[in-house]
């Protein structure tokens, strides 16, 4: 696509929920589970609490929704939180929220991709021995339609989430409507028991104060991604903040009413479920091989008639794919973030750029591999995924709700509109509450995750935040010392130009070296050799003499056998007599069709170049020669990614399947 076709791919609102908010809505499927692991710690006693930690979480999630509105109405360019936090905290307010989106970004496709194939092994429990395989391959299924274009992968994950939301909606209807009336759904695990864990039992006083704070903390990954839509603000169309604001909104009000609904659901059917199966009591058989479904799979199975029915079925295969689809989220906001981090200097120029449909294909390729080395090196378990989670969204959602405030503050100083000023200060207190809240929550995960795990989410983004910073300084010391100061004195023409054509043997790609170097009209001219046997540099000058070559020959003794070292001191030797001269060294390259032949030639052409590139002074310039090879290798595939922004003509193949450029694309 060309670069003046990006307003194609700007999104409605309709394909903007599935994209930007896949993520919070897919953690109705695990966030009642997390709530529920926790208190079991203690046993059944603990589980009155769920309502209330539930009830929690839907205000904090109300709470967080209602700021980042306010967000997305005055800051629309798409920095979301770190452009909040940078503009009204400071840059290095702005790189911890950045540091720690983009861990947590990476953590959201992790557990997100992890908790799908968890659903799937639920429904078919014969998968569990393939489940990082099928979790890698989720991953690069993901990528692949993330390179397609936003658009794309929008039209592609809209019908999964729609009918993700669709049928929990219908199940929570379906299984309220049967507890009205009398026949409440009741779970396969409803008869078993849940041993408490040693240390757990009669828990009291901070003991019990420390479980609940450590299940609501779990109950939050529920607002993950909400923060997405802020990021991906250009991406809409217009009027680009009110549709942002009204999708968040949406998406609240979805992700509430479905949380709660999962939440009451599972206390109705008494829902069973621990981190050790073997904690469960009245299991038949034994615990070692008994695999226990999700808590939705043994919601949906309860209200719709077991496990064979065909809305369990359902169910599950909507919940494993926005589950995995809900990675979507994070494939939009880490390559988005990335893009203004690089723009920003903080982060490898590469990210900033677009690919062949408009998408930042540096950043998604970058997001996958870091999430499937993640997924690797913990066997896609989501109970020891989880612990690196949330971490990184609640500090952005802290550092952003009071870099607001700061705004307000800024804005109530000036404007004087009685109206105006009354609405500030009513978004002002929506912010400073939001604040507050996810600050306490940010201080709740880390005590009860820290030692969890949580302290690696820290560190890595601790060394991100790091990075980026030396990132920047290498950036703005580079700008600086590139900076033209006197134009006139830059463009003060050397004194002379010296050239040097180096030789192995007289072949057709060293004459052309030769041509080629003449054509400059240096002020000195010379072939240059390195003798590692004398008998053939004495056959190579009678050869030069013969064939009457007007250029000079100087040929270097290496009496170590050496060819590198010797031409390099004698160029750097010849830019010490003479600073003001440039040094122009011509090499003679092969260029081959094969990577294999590439092994059998240029290799100390190619080690001359590296070490004559860090000589002052020194302009190196290789002069190819194309063998037999190279020339049929030279055919562009048909369709192949970047061939048109390239400029490579189009292959017989492509000029078959269309007429034109616009039938192709």
């Amino acid at each position: 696509m060309r670069s003046e076709e990006l307003h194609e791919t700007l999104l409605p609102k309709r394909l903007a929920l599935p994209i930007f908010a896949s993520d919070p809505l897919s953690s109705v499927a695990y966030a009642t589970q997390e709530i529920l692991l926790v208190l079991s710690l203690g046993g059944l006693a603990y589980w009155h609490f769920t309502p209330w930690i539930a009830t929690a979480v839907v205000i904090l999630l109300a709470v967080v929704v209602l700021s980042y509105r306010q967000v997305v109405r005055t800051y629309p360019s798409g920095g979301g939180s770190y452009e909040v936090a940078s503009t009204n905290l400071g840059p290095s307010a702005g790189l911890v929220v950045a540091a720690s989106l983009l861990v947590d970004y990476v953590m959201t496709v992790a557990v997100s991709v992890a908790s799908g194939v968890d659903n799937i092994i639920s429904a078919v429990p014969e998968l569990a021995d393939y489940r990082v395989l099928m979790a890698l391959g989720f991953v690069a299924l993901l990528t692949a339609m993330n390179l397609r274009g936003v658009r794309e992968s929008g039209r592609a994950f809209a019908t999964p989430t729609y009918l993700f939301v669709g049928g929990v909606m219908i199940m929570i209807a379906t299984g309220l409507f049967r507890y009205l009336v009398g026949d409440a759904p009741v779970a396969e695990s409803a008869h078993y028991g849940i041993e408490a864990e040693p240390g757990e039992t009669n828990l009291a006083g901070l003991a019990l104060v420390l479980l609940a704070l450590r299940a609501f903390s779990q109950g939050c990954t529920a607002l993950t991604g909400v923060e997405a839509i802020s990021n991906g603000v250009p991406a809409f169309r217009k009027p680009k903040p009110k549709n942002a604001a009204t999708t968040m909104a949406v998406m609240g009000a979805i992700s509430i009413t479905m949380f709660a609904g999962v939440t009451t659901l599972a206390l109705i059917s008494k829902v069973r479920v621990a981190e050790d199966a073997c904690r469960l009591t009245g299991i038949d058989g034994s615990c070692e091989s008994y695999t226990q479904r999700t808590v939705i799979a043994q919601i949906a199975a309860a209200v719709f008639g077991g496990e064979h029915s065909i809305g369990f079925y359902y169910i599950q295969a909507a919940t494993a794919l926005i589950l995995i689809l809900a990675a979507n989220t994070a494939f939009n906001g880490f390559p988005l973030l990335g893009s203004i981090l690089a723009q920003h200097r903080y982060l490898p120029r590469q990210l900033h750029n677009r690919g062949d449909r408009l998408a930042f294909s540096n950043g998604i390729l970058a997001l996958a591999i870091v999430a499937g080395l993640l997924l690797w090196g913990y066997d896609a378990n989501v109970t020891n995924l989880i612990h690196l989670y949330i971490l990184g969204v609640f500090t952005s959602f802290t550092l952003s709700q009071t870099g607001m405030v700061r705004h307000w503050n800024r804005e109530l100083h000036t404007e004087t509109d009685p109206a105006l000023r009354r609405r500030h200060k009513l978004a002002r207190v929506t912010n400073a509450t939001g604040g507050v809240v996810t600050g306490l929550v940010l201080l709740i995960v880390l005590a009860t995750k820290f030692t969890q795990g949580a302290w690696l989410a820290v560190l890595a983004a601790a060394v991100l935040w790091v990075t980026m910073r030396a990132i920047r300084r290498h950036y703005d010391a580079t700008a600086a010392e590139l900076a033209v100061t006197d134009p006139r004195s830059e463009l003060v023409a050397p004194s002379r130009v010296f050239a040097i054509v180096l030789v192995s043997t007289i072949h057709k790609p060293t004459l052309r070296a030769l041509s080629y170097a003449r054509a400059f009209r240096p002020g000195h001219l010379e072939a240059l050799t390195v003798s590692v046997d004398r008998d053939e540099a004495a056959a190579l000058r009678e050869r030069w003499e013969e064939y009457g070559i007007e250029t000079p020959l100087k040929i270097i003794d290496s009496p170590y056998r050496e060819v590198t070292r010797p031409v390099v001191d004698y160029v750097r030797s010849i830019h010490r007599e003479s600073p003001r001269d440039i040094v122009a060294v011509f090499i003679p390259e092969y260029v081959v069709g094969h990577w294999w032949e590439n092994l059998l030639h240029n290799q100390s052409a190619l080690w001359l170049k590296s070490r004559l590139l860090f000589t002052p002074g020194v302009m190196v310039t290789s002069v190819p020669w194309q063998l037999t090879s190279s020339v049929r290798a030279d055919r562009p595939a048909a369709r192949a990614p970047g061939a048109v922004r390239r400029g490579e003509p189009p292959s017989p193949v492509s000029r078959h399947d269309g007429e034109s450029g616009s039938r192709q694309r």
